[in-house]
């Protein structure tokens, strides 16, 4: 399992890094199919899609309050993946980890 870790944790660190980023870990684990890195690769891909999709309904409230706070959320859940991956741990993202996982099993 260690070596596992090892071997996927370029690919998961990539993961977090932009939407691109996302992009070319995809492409990266695809003929590996690294576990590690794949449950990176889909924790962020959802949080990536998470802000993009939530942050268009959360721009028409107009209101500074909603919107720090759905940033804050959304940057409290990239750098909990984030360091996950850095530490070599397979931590599911808070509140919404579990569903991005089956949501993109795929992977």
């Amino acid at each position: 399992m260690e070596n596992n870790i090892e071997q996927g944790k370029q690919t998961a660190i990539v993961s977090y890094l932009t939407f691109i980023g996302t992009v070319i870990a995809i492409f990266m684990n695809n003929e590996s199919k690294n576990t590690f890195a794949s449950f990176h690769i889909r924790q962020s891909l959802g949080i990536f899609i998470s802000w993009f999709a939530l942050g268009y309904f959360v721009s028409y409230f107009d209101n500074w309050g909603v919107s720090s706070g759905f940033y804050l959320f959304i940057f409290i859940l990239w750098i909990y993946g984030f360091v996950g991956a850095i530490q070599g741990e397979q931590k599911l993202v808070p509140i919404i980890g579990e569903f991005y996982q089956k949501l993109f099993k795929n992977l």
